[in-house]
């Protein structure tokens, strides 16, 4: 019953990840809340539930990954024999910008990972990022702003380096990875769609090269029942992750970030209060 009930537990952590992983409302800051009221107790050692723990949040981003490369293998493939050499440059180049965009994050996070996770990965650091950012997306949006690039082929040197550091500022907890990365590409010109997708094409290096660290890091013995778990959850994020980039895609075409702003608000005040009460 024990195992049941952690798989289907699991699997509803999954289905947060899988949402909050690409929308802009942060992912920490949700799964943050679902621990303190839905926890999950594989092992009866505190020690090792929480070692445990720290390995789940890690393993169940993969899922997410492997949705961003499924969708977008076309377009990110540039060994496919069916393209011609013009588009194969084009991918390539796509590929250029998006590993100049991932240095920024990868020396910063190299260099203060473990001092984040050490001092600010705490509910009063995440409640604050979120309610920041939320102001801030709702700020960006009425401003009247130019859109210089539409489409991810339009990216230059100095636009992707500019997008690798604003995603280097989610190594803040709270702040989302997607959420740091979309605004700052809206600040600097991109339009909505271009932004998230090339927010998406950054977590393929970046939160693989980040999750890979981090378990490198870890020593976490596993038994069935954890892997089985492990396995819920990161297949749940795949399967959701893959309905809510199409969906998120097409609801940039047609609408803004504010209504993400104005959430990030909301979950920012409920985490500080919880976090003020002592809950958290």
């Amino acid at each position: 019953m024990g195992l049941l009930l952690n798989i289907l537990k699991s699997l509803i952590y999954g289905i947060v990840q899988g949402i909050t992983e690409w929308l802009p409302i942060s992912s920490t800051g949700h799964l943050i809340m679902m621990r303190t009221f839905m926890p999950l107790n594989v092992y009866a050692d505190a020690a090792m539930n929480d070692a445990f723990w720290n390995m789940y949040k890690v393993v169940i981003q993969f899922g997410s990954i492997l949705a961003v490369i499924l969708l977008y293998f076309y377009r990110l493939n540039p060994f496919n024999s069916k393209l011609r050499q013009k588009q194969k440059t084009r991918i390539w180049r796509l590929w250029i910008m998006i590993l100049i965009a991932s240095i920024p994050t990868a020396v910063i996070g190299l260099l203060l990972d473990d001092w984040v996770d050490a001092k600010m990965n705490t509910p009063v650091v995440i409640a604050v990022m979120l309610i920041v950012y939320g102001i801030l997306f709702i700020l960006v949006e009425n401003l009247n702003r130019p859109v210089k690039i539409k489409h991810t082929g339009q990216i230059t040197v100095d636009k992707a380096l500019l997008t690798g550091l604003f995603q280097s500022l989610a190594l803040i907890p709270g702040t989302s990875r997607s959420g740091a990365t979309i605004l700052g590409e809206t600040l600097i010109g991109f339009d909505r769609p271009a932004a998230a997708e090339f927010s998406f094409f950054l977590a393929i290096p970046t939160m693989f090269g980040a999750s890979l660290l981090k378990l490198i890091k870890m020593k976490t013995a596993l038994n069935v029942s954890a892997v089985l778990v492990l396995l819920a959850g990161l297949l749940s994020a795949f399967i959701v992750s893959i309905v809510v980039i199409r969906k998120l895609i097409a609801y940039l075409r047609t609408h803004d970030f504010k209504i993400f702003g104005v959430y990030r608000i909301l979950l920012g005040a409920v985490i500080l209060i919880f976090a003020l009460l002592k809950v958290l």
